[in-house]
């Protein structure tokens, strides 16, 4: 499969996705991927744990089981 039928796949399947960790998940790796091949500062790091921690205190995540549980109905 090429890059072209590789993206448009990935884009169908995202607009089935209603789950806003998992969308917030699938952003954060693009963005993460696009950004210097990965590479990171320290602060953007840190900056990007204390963003992670306050969506957890705010209970925007989804557990293990819960994201085992969409896998199987992939």
């Amino acid at each position: 499969m090429d890059i072209n039928a590789e993206r448009s796949l990935i884009i169908k399947e995202l607009q089935q996705v209603n789950d806003i960790s998992l969308l917030r998940a699938v952003k954060y790796l693009i963005h993460y991927g696009l950004k210097n091949e990965g590479h990171i500062s320290i602060e953007q790091y840190n900056r990007e744990l204390e963003e992670a921690e306050e969506e957890i205190e705010r209970g925007e995540y989804i557990t293990q089981e819960e994201l085992k549980k969409q896998m199987k109905a992939w």
